[in-house]
């Protein structure tokens, strides 16, 4: 019989799963980049994301675009993991500061303590929890007038895609939520529950080009849905009982939009990008630039017609001539970076 001494029994560190553990919460070298620098450094080095981190996109192309300089004052309004912030603040200082907005209450603060730790204080930088859409609102907070340089990023970050918790993926089971603020709105389980078939098969269309669209609605309204294993189960009955014929990759296909469109209808986030651009230029300094980084045909045409009815009304001075699109180097260092779709607008 075990003797109680008082001494509490000191509890041994799990033992790491092999070299490139599967599950998100037994990767804790990865999630611990400070104390695992080397380990991490391999995942990243044969073309990984490191779990619970997220490597920025196009970060020259974004700063060609912005040409931030010392003294600026610059919006990134998806601060994400930091990456593109931190860029951003090596550029525009001495004398310049940044203002963050992420809608995430997980990682902004994470976010926020590590560019702390990177010394840069209250007078560099200072976040708000809010979507791309309240930027007007944060400027007034903050007292700006107009910014020299905004930045918005509409992907989502690597830490949520990652976090089975979060249920953004269909990689790995997890609750059948996707907010990108967990404590406010419904999670698409609740949104699957009430929304309708043909109003369903119209996001799935409209936010994700779905061709089958009707049918995958059809099997996503008739079954009660609680986990991601339930929704990829579900689409893929769909799909093989409509075209019996399809490949494993047009499944997968199927799959992977019809999780981009339930992000995108719980999140609102076509609505906050047309909110964020129509106050763009009133929110740019006079000869302030602008970036936007999307990652759909619809975020993408959103954001061109807006750059080009704003350029033909001389709200702005000049907009890209071309979509500008990540470099060959950097999606085979990067596969996320693959869809990634780059404009800029100067203001007048």
């Amino acid at each position: 019989m075990p003797v109680d001494d008082g001494i509490p029994e000191r509890k041994r560190r799990p033992r790491y799963p092999g070299r490139n553990p599967r599950r998100f919460h037994e990767k804790y070298k990865e999630l611990n980049p400070d104390r695992y620098e080397d380990d991490v450094r391999k995942v990243i080095d044969s073309g990984k994301t490191p779990a619970g981190m997220h490597r920025a996109i196009m970060v020259d192309e974004v700063l060609q675009a912005l040409a931030p300089e010392a003294g600026d004052i610059a919006v990134d309004c998806t601060l994400g993991f930091g990456g593109h912030a931190r860029a951003i603040l090596d550029r525009i200082g001495p004398g310049g500061r940044l203002i963050g907005l992420d809608v995430d209450p997980i990682e902004l603060p994470r976010t926020s303590e590590r560019l702390r730790a990177a010394g840069f204080g209250d007078d560099r930088f200072r976040a708000h929890r809010s979507n791309f859409a309240g930027l007007p609102q944060v400027l007034v907070k903050e007292a700006i007038t107009g910014a020299d340089v905004i930045l918005a990023d509409l992907g989502v970050s690597s830490m949520q895609l990652d976090n089975p918790e979060r249920g953004f993926t269909y990689k790995h089971a997890g609750p059948l939520d996707m907010r990108m603020n967990p404590r406010r709105g419904e999670p698409v389980s609740d949104l699957l529950a009430h929304v309708g078939e043909r109003k369903l098969a119209r996001m799935l269309d409209e936010y994700a080009d779905e061709p089958d669209a009707h049918v995958i609605a059809r099997a996503l309204t008739a079954d009660a849905l609680r986990t991601t294993a339930d929704l990829c189960r579900c689409v893929r009955a769909a799909v093989v009982s409509e075209r019996p014929k399809a490949s494993d990759a047009e499944v997968e296909k199927a799959i992977r939009r019809t999780f981009q469109a339930l992000r995108i209808a719980v999140n609102d986030e076509f609505s906050a990008l047309d909110a964020l651009l129509r106050t763009l230029p009133q929110c740019l300094a006079p000869g302030g630039r602008v970036a936007v980084l999307s990652f759909h045909s619809g975020e993408d045409r959103r954001v061109k017609q807006s750059f080009e009815a704003g350029h033909a009304g001389g709200l702005y001075a000049a907009i890209a001539d071309e979509v500008v699109r990540p470099s060959a180097e950097e999606v085979r260092a990067n596969p996320r970076a693959g869809s990634a779709k780059l404009r800029w607008a100067v203001r007048a």
